[in-house]
């Protein structure tokens, strides 16, 4: 379904819309994730469908994708090649959460840690990968 002109914004307008500057969609346009249409004069013209283009970049970029494998996802050609993209971004993005979930824990330690520095707990250095492993809150 194609906009009508008065439906239209300018790239500031759509910009401001998500607190982008209007290089960021230029770039966008440049890297294929974008196609405005153009006025005679050759300014861009956003529509709904260009907005809501935007509206699940910011989101993907939010959660971590890059341009690149958002690009991938948006020029797919199928439902079902976008959902085989989705699946590989899921994964990766499950593996990020874990790490993140870890990431919490050892801070939630550190927070909590009796050693007066966190650097010489045994425990803290565990979680880090580098020393052997202890029960929680074990200290030397």
């Amino acid at each position: 379904m194609k906009s009508t002109a008065a439906e239209r914004l300018e790239i500031g307008e759509l910009a401001g819309r998500y607190g982008l500057a209007t290089h960021v969609l230029r770039h966008w346009e440049a890297m294929g994730l974008l196609s405005p249409a153009r006025q005679g004069n050759g300014r861009r013209r956003y529509g709904p469908e260009d907005e809501a283009r935007v509206a699940l970049i910011v989101r993907a970029k939010e959660a971590g994708a890059s341009l690149e494998q958002i690009r991938d996802l948006v020029t797919a050609g199928s439902g079902e090649r976008r959902r085989e993209i989705l699946v590989r971004h899921r994964t990766e993005l499950a593996r990020r959460m874990e790490r993140l979930r870890a990431s919490m824990e050892m801070i939630e330690h550190v927070l909590d840690c009796p050693a007066e520095d966190f650097f010489d707990c045994p425990q803290f250095q565990v979680m880090l990968g580098t020393g052997p492993a202890r029960p929680p809150h074990e200290h030397a």
